[in-house]
């Protein structure tokens, strides 16, 4: 399949650290902290440094594959390149509803917070948009677009002028909460009032992995990164850890700066009194100009993540193209580079998701869900490829992945397990309803069967994973019948988790097989 352009080496480790960390910061930490603290109370700091871990693990994992093959819409195409089109089909639908409708999650965040100011934004119920609230999310949306529209270059100033503000404000909030320090507070009914399991539901449900969901664009736009081996591997660490440090400060500050006296009676409630916590804590310290500015970053942080995913989305379209063979989708256009037609799909994908669905709340919970998901399959990928590829250039190599790549992906199936019964029952259900719609619809073609149960053979782990994790989860504890107790169903999946990694490791395409020299573009 070929392309009609080029896709331009113009982005810098700079303008990549902040795109990293740029998507990381967008509505998360503006209203995560009173969700976790009412979860796991001062346990809550070991919610944020688990998800930091775990989003780390897979970190390391995709620096290999990024550096090896930085390829345009990598996140999505490497399942394909480890074992066959099928897998990279499934990954890449799953990936395409996650990334659009974080564009159109970011743009509502900005309208609500905005509506502080701007009352009208927001219908009676405190969160639908009234007409006026609606025409401002599609006029982000819009302005989203055209920003990515002319070049990838645009897009990165942009980018790098907002992060900037973004990131002064948390650590302006950092200081001015911990000079407010009440050490008290964090032996409240003891440091883990609700024990392991509020800590484990805090990562998944408290709103942590949905505010480290950052680290595919990085990847997602690799073929336009200048010298992406050395570049790629140390934007994704850089960008991790840094924004682990802000989220466990700004956490723990949270917690020591509320009243002592309001969690008398424990951390319950905490969220319904500190709904937007650093903007409602500064109101109660007496700082009004600090609860202003958190608002105004609050209106910038969610755009400028927004931003970031219209520049992701279409490279992710472009590789899912490529997989299911979508010829118009893997066009780029010659001038600019950028892949266009992938750009308007992305665009009117993100203004189908603000339209106002009855189960808009829960969507955070699957994008997070689905996000992890496409995670875990990295690390099923390097495997795969260092038995497949061993001689295939890396110029960044994980160390010990007999051990770290069963260890992401037993973390990221547990983190994906913790999401709750109503999430996966929706969102593993239809992903086994996509492979077995895929394979009806290439079956009856005679001269492809052979290849499609080639196909089979290589994802029919990934079926058997979401079904025996669907299993556990209407049995388990987490929004199933509880019929299987804490913390014997979280063990029950991480040892299917462990045993599912192996089986899909050595289950990829064999070395004839592969095709990673396709041209991409570049």
């Amino acid at each position: 399949m070929t392309v009609e352009g080029k896709f331009r080496k113009t982005l810098s480790l700079t303008d990549l650290t902040f795109i990293g960390l740029g998507s990381i910061f967008g509505s998360g930490w503006l209203f995560a902290a009173s969700h976790v603290a009412a979860m796991a109370g001062p346990a809550g700091i070991l919610s944020w440094l688990c998800g930091g871990f775990a989003v780390f693990l897979l970190g390391l994992v995709y620096c290999e594959l990024g550096a090896a093959l930085p390829r345009a819409g990598g996140v999505v195409r490497y399942p394909e390149y480890s074992h066959g089109p099928l897998l990279g089909s499934l990954m890449g639908f799953i990936t395409l509803i996650a990334f659009s409708s974080l564009i159109a999650i970011e743009a509502v965040a900005s309208r609500q917070y905005a509506a502080a100011w701007f009352p009208g934004l927001t219908g009676p119920d405190g969160t639908s948009p009234t007409p006026l609230g609606w025409a401002v999310q599609l006029g982000l949306l819009v302005l989203f677009f055209l920003l990515n529209y002319f070049s990838v270059k645009s897009f990165a100033i942009s980018n790098n002028i907002v992060s900037v503000f973004k990131f002064m404000v948390p650590v302006l909030v950092i200081v001015l909460l911990l000079s407010s320090f009440r050490p008290e507070n964090m032996s409240v009914q003891g440091f883990a009032p609700y024990g392991a399991a509020g800590v484990q539901a805090a990562i998944s449900t408290g709103g942590i992995i949905f505010a480290y969901l950052g680290l595919t664009p990085i990847v997602s736009v690799a073929s336009e990164v200048k010298d992406p081996q050395r570049t790629i591997p140390i934007a994704l660490i850089l960008s991790i850890l840094l924004s682990t440090a802000i989220y466990v400060l700004l956490q723990l500050s949270f917690l020591g700066s509320i009243p002592t006296e309001q969690i008398a009676n424990g951390w319950a409630g905490i969220d319904a009194l500190y709904s937007l916590p650093y903007r409602d804590i500064a109101l109660v310290l007496g700082l009004g100009w600090l609860a202003w500015l958190v608002v105004a970053d609050a209106v910038v942080s969610p755009s400028g993540t927004g931003n970031i995913y219209m520049s992701a989305t279409p490279r992710v379209i472009y590789g899912w193209a490529r997989s299911v063979g979508i010829g118009p989708l893997t066009r780029v256009d010659a001038k600019s580079g950028i892949p266009r037609p992938a750009l308007w799909l992305s665009f009117a994908l993100s203004v189908f998701w603000t339209l106002p669905f009855p189960s808009w709340e829960k969507l955070i919970g699957v994008v997070s869900a689905a996000l992890m998901l496409s995670y875990a399959a990295a690390p099923v990928t390097v495997a795969a490829l260092r038995r497949s590829a061993p001689g295939l250039a890396r110029p960044f190599r994980v160390r010990a992945l007999g051990v770290l790549g069963p260890v992401s992906f037993v973390v990221a199936a547990l983190i994906v397990y913790w999401s709750r019964w109503e999430t996966l029952s929706w969102l593993l259900g239809l992903q086994v309803a996509m492979f077995a719609a895929y394979v009806l619809y290439r079956l009856p073609s005679e001269a492809g069967r052979a290849r499609l149960r080639r196909q089979v053979q290589c994802s029919l782990w990934l079926i058997v994973f979401y079904l025996l994790v669907m299993g556990v989860s209407c049995l388990g504890s987490f929004g199933g019948s509880g019929a299987i107790a804490h913390p014997w169903d979280t063990l029950a999946v991480a040892a299917i988790a462990f045993g599912i990694y192996h089986w899909a490791a050595r289950s990829g395409l064999r070395a004839g097989e592969l095709a990673l020299e396709e041209d991409d573009g570049v």
